[in-house]
């Protein structure tokens, strides 16, 4: 199949790849997280030609449930046709292929996730659910739950974040297999650390200084500095930095965009600084993360169907 050419700003299109050395610190090594965490998540819109086949699967399960449109998947020798509302599990290292329509290609949302329990969660999906695939009734909450662990991690890869995430990928597996017990879930409450994060997603194109994030939240530099650094486990300049990274790796996988156009767009003038800073926080060079994570990946979007969208 040849390769369709991805465009910059498809409609709706979010993806998250959580750094390997993230991971090892946050995940892997945290008593509360590191029996099920998530490791990659994202909701591809009529995704025309999204496509992959892995020979010797991958080190993660992986989960998908299609809201509108069509697509197969094969697991080994089985192969499923899947339709809106159904959900599929595909434990790891299992080998696969899967691929959407292409007259009626899916609106997919995906999680990938793993830990020392996962493997007794992906047993209790396929026993409930009775195989790899079930129909699962659409439900509004839980669209809304799972746009809330792709917000959480959104937000960076704070000590609270991840086991936000982690918890609330438990209750969002429990949600596809026990629907008929599942309610919606409250919703966070706003506080200075939050402000200072949405300031920063905001102004992801600029360089901010403390001074300024601190004011957005109506803080001292000091006090603000505190009470961000204990709750996140990070200063807020890294923290910022973390938000461009993970902006960055979104442009790199999903748009042609060169790597100096992509700092600029960050607002970070010198892109040597800035590829420095890349493989700093994702533990890999930009040019890398591009190869490896656009290796096999085929996907276009028609943007006038409609489509869920994350909010």
């Amino acid at each position: 199949m040849a390769a369709i050419k991805k465009k910059e700003g498809f409609y709706g299109q979010r993806s998250i790849v959580i750094p390997q050395k993230i991971l090892a610190q946050q995940c892997e090594a945290a008593p509360i997280v590191r029996d099920l965490f998530i490791t990659a998540i994202g909701y591809y819109p009529n995704a025309k030609h999204h496509h992959r086949q892995r020979l010797h699967g991958i080190n993660e399960h992986i989960l998908l449930y299609v809201v509108s449109g069509k697509g197969m998947v094969k697991i080994k020798s089985q192969v499923f046709e899947l339709s809106p509302g159904s959900l599929l599990i595909i434990p790891a290292n299992l080998q696969h292929e899967y691929a959407a329509d292409d007259t009626a290609p899916w609106t997919l949302y995906w999680i990938h996730f793993k830990g020392a329990s996962s493997f007794d969660f992906v047993n209790m999906m396929l026993e409930k659910l009775g195989g790899h695939t079930s129909f699962i009734p659409f439900h509004e909450s839980r669209i809304q739950l799972f746009a809330d662990l792709y917000a959480s991690l959104e937000r960076g890869y704070s000590k609270n974040n991840i086991s936000y995430a982690s918890v609330g990928l438990q209750y969002f597996l429990s949600s596809c297999c026990f629907f008929e017990n599942y309610l919606p879930k409250p919703k966070e409450q706003f506080n200075a650390v939050d402000a200072c994060i949405n300031f920063m997603q905001q102004h992801i194109d600029e360089m901010l200084s403390l001074q300024q994030i601190a004011a957005a939240a109506n803080l001292s530099e000091s006090h603000c500095a505190a009470i961000f650094k204990k709750k996140t486990g990070y200063s807020i300049i890294e923290y910022f930095n973390q938000l461009k990274i993970q902006k960055a790796c979104q442009y790199l996988q999903f748009t042609d965009l060169r790597v100096n156009e992509i700092a600029s767009k960050l607002g970070v003038e010198d892109p040597f600084y800035f590829s420095r800073m890349f493989t700093r926080i994702s533990g890999t060079s930009p040019l890398n993360y591009r190869s490896k994570y656009r290796t096999g990946d085929t996907l276009s979007y028609d943007s006038s169907k409609p489509a869920y969208k994350l909010s």
